[in-house]
């Protein structure tokens, strides 16, 4: 699995990062499978720019031929470049391997403010390919987090599935989520229903848990659904 991390690409009133990661999903599709897109929550101090909440997004890719790192950088700095929006600071990270350290790295970046110098100075040391590609590049940061973050494989909101037909909203059938590679699950645990229907309140984003996407839900106060999801970090 290669692991692909961008952040900071977008202005308010701009598609952002996760449409991007979907652009770049789609502009891969003849060389590698993207398997998931995963959205990374990270700090959200006042101190730090960002359009909205802070977060970034992790790309997992899987070839579909004998990869070629370089072809790889240059075809996403190529998107990247030309999705750029004047005031966003865009970085990109890219690895075959994530060592433990990058994902210290990630979880302090979740609590508290690290810097680009920290973030470059890690990424030399491990041998990843991080850099910026515009404004202040304050997005290596991100990009870097949403690699070491996505590693965990218990971390983040899944905004896209390569087994998905686009965005799935509204209600759906707990069988048409095993479907799609969702498994639905109770906030502590407890219960995994395996039919009725889950009100997915806006749109499927299940949260990236051991290695799997898991939608958690509660009892639905409604009569057209018998579960309502939950939006978890």
């Amino acid at each position: 699995m290669i692991l692909v991390g961008i952040d900071d690409t977008d202005m308010p009133g701009t598609p952002g990062t996760n449409k991007l990661a979907m652009q770049i999903a789609a502009d891969l599709m003849d060389r590698f499978r993207c398997v998931r897109i995963v959205r990374h929550q990270l700090c959200a101090d006042p101190a730090i720019p960002c359009t909205s909440q802070n977060g970034s997004a992790a790309l997992h890719l899987e070839p579909r031929v004998e990869p070629d790192p370089p072809a790889l950088i240059e075809r996403l700095r190529a998107r990247m470049r030309s999705w750029y929006v004047p005031g966003s600071d865009p970085g990109l990270c890219i690895a075959l391997t994530v060592p433990p350290q990058v994902t210290d790295f990630a979880k302090r970046a979740q609590r508290e403010i690290v810097t680009q110098a920290e973030a470059r100075h890690l990424a030399i040391e491990c041998g990843m390919h991080l850099e910026g590609l515009g404004g202040t590049e304050g997005g290596v940061i991100g990009a870097l987090a949403a690699v070491g973050l996505s590693q965990t494989g218990d971390d983040g909101r899944i905004v896209a599935m390569d087994i998905w037909p686009g965005d799935v909203t509204g209600i759906i059938e707990i069988e048409r989520l095993h479907q799609l590679g969702v498994i639905v699950r109770s906030l502590d645990g407890s219960i995994e229903p395996s039919s009725g229907r889950v009100d997915l309140v806006k749109k499927l984003r299940p949260n990236f848990r051991g290695g799997k996407a898991v939608l958690f839900v509660q009892p639905a106060q409604s009569p057209i659904a018998d579960w309502t999801a939950l939006k978890r970090n």
